[in-house]
């Protein structure tokens, strides 16, 4: 049986990386979208809509597994 406190902490370390990750990228997407904007403003747009979206979707899928596990 795993211990409880570890049980406890997993989350919370799981949410802080894909925070910190998710951080990086917010940080770093004007410089990305204007690079990629020099060579398609159009493939600039879809790019900075997928990294958003992506922040949203990893919680998304992180609760469905969650939710399934029953936790």
């Amino acid at each position: 049986m795993a211990d409880p406190k570890s049980e406890r902490r997993s989350p919370a370390i799981a949410a802080a990386i894909i925070l910190v990750c998710a951080g990086l990228v917010i940080y770093f997407l004007p410089s990305i979208v204007l690079w990629i904007g020099n060579y398609s403003p159009m493939l600039a747009i879809v790019v900075g809509v997928c990294l958003l979206m992506a922040f949203f979707a990893v919680f998304w899928l992180r609760a469905r597994y969650q939710r399934r596990r029953g936790l």
